[in-house]
């Protein structure tokens, strides 16, 4: 009795420990402070009126990202840096020139409907260029008396490709290309009966029921996150390059 008492205890403890993860407690959201984004906020703010960039759009190849969420992105990394005066034209007409228009007719108090819109020195223009879900893969298994225990891990890829265009001569001055690999992994085990009842039999007691337990894991990095840090990542390295000459 004491040895089945053991034999329980054994398997319900590798149960908590490989499905413990999978049980998610709520979480409060968090601001985002990955490397990346504290590399960006780390950038020396520059005193007195900064360069104006503009994007439109981004164009995505990667079915998991649209453009517009990665245009949203740069956006975003572009004011986290505080080296540029942003100036919106992706959704000009659902806000600036609706409130334009709406000064402009008299409909609402402001200036707005007269005045001309901020020129930009420079306009980005990015493709997310590549995602190859094959780049590697491995696969380890363990077969000990019945219990089987297996992990992979799977290597991915994502490319960002950024132009830096002059606003005024229509030039393509420079670009840059980020590319990050996202990693994958998963482990499993099962068979845990199997192996007690193996052990009880060379013992000469065999166990009468044959319990088991399957459990399995997995992790991966998010696609929408890896396309974020190359973009910070991409900003970054612009901001070095035309922010602080």
């Amino acid at each position: 009795m004491e040895r089945k008492k053991f034999i329980s205890i054994v398997m319900v403890l590798a149960g908590l420990i490989l499905v413990g993860p999978l049980s998610c407690a709520e979480q409060e959201p968090i601001v985002d402070n990955s490397r990346t984004t504290q590399k960006l906020q780390s950038l020396k703010r520059e005193a007195g009126p900064k360069k104006v960039a503009t994007i439109y759009e981004f164009r995505s190849s990667c079915p998991e990202v649209t453009g517009t969420g990665a245009t949203d992105m740069f956006t975003t990394a572009l004011i986290k840096s505080g080296a540029f005066a942003v100036a919106e034209r992706q959704r000009l007409n659902e806000g600036v020139m609706r409130e334009k228009q709406l000064q402009a007719g008299g409909q609402a108090t402001g200036q707005a409907g007269s005045a001309k819109l901020a020129g930009a020195h420079y306009i980005f223009e990015g493709t997310v260029s590549e995602a190859n879900p094959d780049e590697g893969a491995k696969d380890v298994g363990l077969s000990v008396g019945g219990m089987e225990i297996g992990g992979s891990s799977k290597a991915a890829s994502i490319g960002l490709d950024v132009r830096i265009i002059d606003a005024q001569t229509g030039l393509v001055l420079d670009s840059v290309n980020v590319r990050k690999k996202i990693q994958g992994s998963e482990k499993s085990i099962s068979g845990i009966g199997k192996l007690a009842q193996s052990i009880a039999t060379l013992q000469g007691k065999p166990i009468p029921l044959d319990p088991d337990l399957q459990a399995k894991t997995s992790r991966k990095e998010g696609v929408d996150k890896a396309v974020r840090a190359c973009i910070e990542a991409a900003v970054y390295e612009i901001v070095k390059r035309y922010a602080q000459d």
